[in-house]
């Protein structure tokens, strides 16, 4: 008997996936749930854990090959089965049917059933199927349909690939740069202009010691959504300050009971997310997203965490309804997100779907920044080192000068629908919350 390892359907939205790296090689054992190899999709990269035990009989994907959900990537021979001379490689195969191993099954949690698989054969007709990354690459790159039907796909049944797309963009772009522009005919009395002399080209001359290193899979991914979301969103930002004196006495005067109750830490973390989630539902717009010429408001809070990877990387997972939990549950659920993105255990469905993000620089001694929206939204906070500092108060009616815990909140929003003063008004709201923390409450 032998059990075949599916391409997992790791979120609704995601149709193929690619590999990046075998933690096995045809011949070894593997045990049930060891980790068997790890996939990149468009959303996020995840360990995927073997469903079986037994011998890996053959690898029918290579590293960083990219196929269809559904599709066999390898195969395993039942406990204390012997692998007959598997090939170091075999030629990949098309899904036909639902893999005998559900996506959950894969990632460790129970399913009824496998989902049925869809094989998509590139055609003559107009109907070619393309996936999602591949036409938000080719709008975002201004592609034309005609343009995208002439790229010669070397995926499944010739699909195009993001490899091919992308490849077809940086063709294009040195075709642009390489060929001089073609002179018009000239009228019947002028005389042509003179050609134009190519600019000359420019070799980047080094004069130090230098290493060339090839940007991996997550970098790649976060250029490209950066430079996406600077050429949609209108970026405006705004800064106040934030007396944190009851929430850091709070957190001082509670956080070894509740560490001891909990089992996480307490930080300011979960106190700033409740701030926002009720400025959110003070200012529902800025919360949305823009489609079109539509403003989609949204009555729930999916809330992103910005989480730093090591050793160059982000990845923003978010709390799926965050308006339903309190301090104690903000602060599980971000210490989970955190622990679960460094390790790789996330997800597709907990990366897509965020409405609003917390990106916390201040953990690295930052006091502000000005944070890049996350797209689709609209809004992202930027949260800065909460330092002690001299700040005037005023006491009796007399101004004086005390130490306070203070902390830069920075707003970065899309003026394409948030302008300044409601900007300014969802600050001040977290601001406001903040720094009249019920002390009573956990």
């Amino acid at each position: 008997m032998k059990t075949e390892i599916s391409m997992p359907k790791m979120g609704e939205s995601l149709t193929e996936g690619t590999i990046l790296k075998w933690h096995k090689k045809p011949g070894d054992f593997v045990k049930k749930d060891e980790i068997l190899f790890e996939i990149s999709t468009d959303k996020v990269d995840t360990e995927v854990p073997s469903p079986a035990e037994g011998v890996l009989h053959s690898i029918l994907v290579k590293e960083q090959e990219t196929v269809a959900v559904g599709t066999v990537v390898a195969r395993i021979s039942g406990s204390g089965a012997t692998a007959s001379a598997p090939a170091a490689m075999a030629e990949p195969v098309k899904a036909s049917a639902p893999a005998e191993v559900s996506m959950h099954d894969m990632i460790g949690k129970a399913a009824s059933e496998a989902a049925p698989v869809e094989v998509f054969e590139k055609s003559d007709s107009d109907s070619s199927f393309y996936s999602p990354l591949v036409l938000n690459i080719a709008k975002t790159e201004g592609v034309s349909s005609s343009e995208l039907a002439s790229v010669t796909g070397t995926g499944i049944g010739g699909r195009v690939t993001k490899k091919d797309i992308l490849a077809f963009v940086e063709n294009r772009k040195q075709q642009r740069v390489i060929q001089p522009p073609v002179a018009a005919a000239p009228a019947p009395v002028a005389k042509p202009a003179p050609a134009r002399p190519e600019p000359p080209k420019v070799d980047y001359v080094y004069t130090g010691d230098i290493e060339r290193i090839p940007m991996d899979n997550i970098r790649q991914k976060i250029m490209s959504h950066m430079v996406g979301s600077r050429d949609t969103s209108v970026h405006v930002t705004g800064l106040l300050e934030v007396d944190m004196s009851k929430v850091h006495g709070f957190i001082q005067k509670n956080k070894d009971a509740f560490l001891q109750r909990e089992g996480v830490k307490l930080t300011y973390m979960p106190f700033i997310a409740q701030a926002v989630v009720k400025a959110l539902r003070e200012n529902p717009l800025v919360n949305a997203s823009i489609e079109g010429n539509t403003i989609v408001k949204k009555n729930y809070v999916n809330l992103g965490i910005a989480v730093a990877l090591e050793p160059n990387g982000l990845i923003v997972p978010n709390i799926k309804n965050a308006q339903d939990k309190n301090i104690t549950g903000l602060a599980k659920s971000i210490n989970d997100l955190a622990t679960r993105a460094r390790t790789k255990k996330l997800t597709p469905d907990e990366i897509y779907g965020g409405t609003f993000t917390l990106t916390n620089y201040g953990v690295f001694g930052t006091l502000f920044g000005t944070p890049i929206i996350n797209q689709p939204e609209l809004a992202i906070l930027g949260i800065g080192a909460v330092v002690k500092k001299p700040v005037v108060i005023e006491v009796d009616g007399m101004d004086t000068i005390a130490i306070k815990p203070m902390m830069y909140l920075t707003l970065s929003h899309d003026h394409r629908l948030i302008d300044g003063m409601l900007g300014g008004k969802f600050l001040k709201s977290v601001k406001d919350a903040l720094e009249g923390f019920d002390t009573s409450a956990l």
